[in-house]
C-alpha cells in the first residue's frame, strides 16, 4: 500500500510538472519545490519518473493519475509530453551544483569563517569547473553550458569577495584561539604574567635592530586559504581577475604604509617650485622611505605573492606589479623631479644621499623584480639612479659657472681671504667625504651601478674626479687673479693672492683633495705663494731697501749729509708703510711670520749699517738724532699684517 501511494504521489507531481513546466527553468524550479517539501520526493525519483513518462507517451502518464482526485487536472496533449527530452546526467549534475552553490553564494557572512563550509564550497567549485570543461569539450548542449558558465561566474564573484576579505581582514576568518590573548607558550617569556594583580598579560615589544627584513603580511593559515581560492580562480579561467583582486586588496595597505612614512605625492612642477628648505625636508623624508619601501615593503609583497600564487604563474607576477607599481613609481618620480630641478651647488649633498640610497639598493632588487612583468620597475629604479648621477655631474658644472660669474666688485678689506675661496674650498672638502660616489659618477660608468663598486686608487690624481676638481681650482685661481686687480696698491693685491693661495693649500693638505690633486699641483701652488710674497716685498719695501744703500767705505762713499738725508727718507718711508699697511692682514700665522722675517732680513742689516756709518763719522756723531732705533724698526715690522692699526 505504501509503495502504491508513493507511486500515485509521484505520478501526480509528474502531471503537475508537465502541465505547468512550460520551460526547462520552470520545470526545474517546480521539481525543487516538491523535493524540498516532502522527503519522499527526491530529485532523483522525480527525474526518473519524468523520464519514464516521456518514454511511454502521454497516455501512460494519464493512466498513472489517481482515479478520483478532488479536482482532476486538464489533459495534456500527447505531443507536448512526447517532446520533453530526457534528463541527462550532466543536467542533473548542474542542477545539483546549482542548489549546493546557491546556499553558499547567498550567505551573509564569510564562507571561510567556517572551515567546513569553505571545504564544501571549494569541492563544489571543483566539480563545477570539471563539469564546465566536460560540457565545453562535448559541445552538444550550448544552453546547459551557458547556464553552467553563469553559475561559475557567480562562484567566481563570491570567491573574489572571500579572497579580498581574507587579504584585507584576515582576522575576520581566523579561528578563535582557546585561552584568549597570549596563549602561545613560546611567547610566555615576553609577558610579565605573575604581576600579582591578576590582569591579562601585557605584550612587550622587542627593539628592532635589523631593518633588512621581510615581513609576513598574512598569517600562514590565511595564506593557505587565499592560495586555495587563487588556484580555483585560475583553473576556472579567472586568473587575471584574481590578480586584480589581490592588487586592489593589497594596494590600500601599501598606500597607507607609505603615507605613514610621511611621503606625500608631488608633481614635478611642485617639486621645482619648492623653496630649497622645503625640498630639503622632503628629501630627508624620501631617503628612509625609499629604503623602507624597496628593502622591506616590496620584498615582503613579493614573498606574499609568491606564496599566494605558488605554481600559478604568471598571475602572481601580475598581482605583484599591480599592487606595488603606483607607490614605487611615486617614489621614483620624486627622484626624477629632484634630479631635473635646479642644480644649485648647495643641493649636491642631498642629491648624493639620494643617489647612494638608490645605488645601494639596486643589487637587492634583482631577485624581487626578476620576472618580465616587474623588470620594467627595476629599469625605472636604475634609470633614476643614472639621472641622479647625471645631476651630480651637472651640479659640479654649475659650481664652475658660479665661480666664473662671481663678480669682482668689492675688494676684501686688508687683502684677506675672499668668501668665494672659503665657499669653494669648504664645499670641495665636504664633497670629498663622498669621494667613492663622486669617483663612480665622474667615471661615467653609471650603467654598471649596483654591480661592483669602482675601486679608488689613492695614488691616482688623473682620475675623472681629480681632473674635474683641478679644473675647478684653475677656474678659482683665475677668478682670484681678476679680483686682485681691484686693489689700487699692487703690494696689497699680492697680499690678497697670498692669503687666498695659502688658504687653498691648507684646505687641500687637510683633506682628500691633496690625494686627488697630487704632489705636482701642490708644488705649483706653493711656488705661486712664494712668488706673490716676493712681489709684495719688492713692491712695498724696494724703495726702503734702496734708500738705505750707502755703498762701501773708500772710493764712492756718500757724504754725511747724504746719509742724513737717507735717514730722514727712511723714517718717512717707514711711517708711510706702517700707516698704509696698518690694516693689511696675513691670515695664516706661519705665512705672516715668514713674510715678516723676510722683511727684517732685507731691511735691518742695511738700516744698522747706515746708523753705524753715521755714528762712526765725527761730523755726524755730534748732532746725530736717531728717531727709530733698530729695535724700534723691527718692532714696527712685527706689528704689521695683524689687521689692526698699531
Amino acid at each position: 500500500m505504501a509503495e502504491d501511494g508513493e507511486e500515485k504521489l509521484l505520478a501526480t507531481v509528474q502531471h503537475i510538472v508537465q502541465t505547468l513546466g512550460r520551460t526547462d527553468t520552470m520545470t526545474e524550479d517546480i521539481l525543487k519545490v516538491f523535493s524540498n517539501y516532502d522527503g519522499r520526493l527526491s530529485l532523483d525519483k522525480l527525474y526518473a519518473t519524468r523520464a519514464a513518462a516521456a518514454a511511454v507517451g502521454g497516455a501512460a502518464g494519464e493512466r498513472s493519475v489517481p482515479a478520483s482526485p478532488p479536482m482532476p487536472p486538464p489533459p495534456v496533449a500527447p505531443s507536448a509530453a512526447a517532446a520533453m527530452p530526457p534528463v541527462t546526467s550532466l543536467e542533473r549534475t548542474v542542477r545539483t551544483l546549482d542548489r549546493q552553490i546557491s546556499q553558499f553564494v547567498t550567505m551573509d557572512r564569510l564562507i571561510w569563517a567556517d572551515s567546513a563550509d569553505a571545504d564544501a564550497f571549494l569541492e563544489a567549485v571543483d566539480d563545477l569547473v570539471g563539469t564546465v570543461q566536460e560540457l565545453d569539450a562535448a559541445g552538444t548542449n550550448r544552453g546547459l553550458l551557458d547556464r553552467a558558465d553563469e553559475l561559475l561566474s557567480r562562484c567566481m564573484a563570491r570567491l573574489e569577495d572571500e579572497f579580498r576579505a581574507l587579504i584585507e581582514r584576515p582576522d575576520d576568518a581566523a579561528p578563535q584561539v582557546p585561552g584568549g590573548f597570549g596563549s602561545d607558550e613560546s611567547e610566555e617569556e615576553d609577558y610579565d604574567a605573575d604581576d600579582g594583580f591578576g590582569d591579562e598579560p601585557i605584550p612587550i615589544a622587542r627593539p628592532v635592530s635589523d631593518f633588512d627584513i621581510v615581513i609576513d603580511a598574512l598569517p600562514p593559515g590565511s595564506v593557505s586559504d587565499v592560495h586555495q581560492i587563487a588556484r580555483r580562480m585560475v583553473d576556472a579561467g579567472f586568473g587575471r581577475e584574481c590578480a586584480e583582486a589581490y592588487a586592489a586588496a593589497r594596494r590600500g595597505f601599501i598606500d597607507e604604509s607609505v603615507a605613514r612614512l610621511g611621503i606625500r605625492s608631488r608633481t614635478a612642477d611642485e617639486v621645482h617650485s619648492l623653496l630649497w628648505e622645503e625640498l630639503e625636508f622632503d628629501i630627508a623624508r624620501w631617503i628612509p622611505a625609499f629604503k623602507m619601501v624597496f628593502r622591506i615593503l616590496i620584498p615582503s609583497e613579493r614573498r606574499l605573492c609568491d606564496r599566494v600564487f605558488e605554481g600559478l604563474a604568471p598571475y602572481g607576477d601580475l598581482a605583484f606589479v599591480a599592487a606595488v607599481r603606483t607607490q614605487a613609481l611615486q617614489l621614483i618620480s620624486f627622484g626624477d623631479a629632484v634630479a631635473a630641478a635646479s642644480r644649485a651647488p648647495e643641493r649636491l649633498f642631498r642629491v648624493i644621499d639620494m643617489y647612494e640610497a638608490v645605488r645601494d639598493l639596486l643589487p637587492d632588487l634583482d631577485p624581487v623584480f626578476s620576472d618580465p612583468y616587474s623588470a620594467a620597475l627595476r629599469s625605472e629604479v636604475s634609470a633614476v639612479c643614472n639621472t641622479l648621477g647625471s645631476s651630480i655631474k651637472g651640479i659640479f658644472m654649475e659650481l664652475e659657472n658660479l665661480i666664473r660669474r662671481d663678480p669682482a666688485r668689492v675688494a676684501v678689506p686688508g687683502g684677506g681671504i675672499h668668501p668665494i675661496t672659503r665657499y669653494v674650498m669648504n664645499y670641495l672638502r665636504a664633497a670629498c667625504g663622498s669621494r667613492q660616489t663622486l669617483e663612480e659618477v665622474m667615471e661615467g660608468d653609471l650603467g654598471a651601478v649596483g654591480t661592483a663598486a669602482i675601486a679608488v686608487d689613492p695614488d691616482r690624481p688623473t682620475s675623472s674626479l681629480a681632473v674635474h676638481i683641478a679644473w675647478i681650482m684653475d677656474v678659482l685661481h683665475k677668478n682670484l687673479e681678476t679680483k686682485s686687480k681691484i686693489y689700487r696698491d699692487p703690494p696689497l693685491a699680492s697680499i690678497f693672492l697670498m692669503n687666498n693661495g695659502k688658504y687653498i693649500i691648507h684646505k687641500v693638505n687637510d683633506s682628500e683633495l691633496g690625494v686627488l690633486l697630487g704632489d705636482e699641483w701642490m708644488k705649483q701652488m706653493m711656488s705661486r705663494v712664494r712668488r706673490w710674497s716676493m712681489e709684495y716685498q719688492r713692491g712695498a719695501w724696494a724703495k726702503v731697501i734702496s734708500v738705505l744703500q750707502t755703498g762701501g767705505p773708500g772710493v764712492g762713499s756718500i757724504t754725511v749729509k747724504s746719509m742724513l738725508q737717507k735717514m730722514q727718507m727712511f723714517n718717512s718711508y717707514l711711517e708711510e708703510i706702517c700707516t698704509v699697511q696698518s690694516d693689511w692682514v696675513i691670515a695664516d700665522e706661519q705665512l705672516r711670520a715668514d713674510v715678516k722675517s723676510a722683511i727684517v732680513d732685507s731691511v735691518m742689516p742695511a738700516y744698522r749699517g747706515l746708523i753705524g756709518r753715521l755714528r762712526s763719522s765725527p761730523e755726524a756723531a755730534r748732532d746725530l738724532f736717531i728717531k727709530y732705533t733698530p729695535e724700534d724698526v723691527q718692532a714696527r715690522i712685527q706689528h704689521l699684517f695683524e689687521g689692526v692699526a698699531k
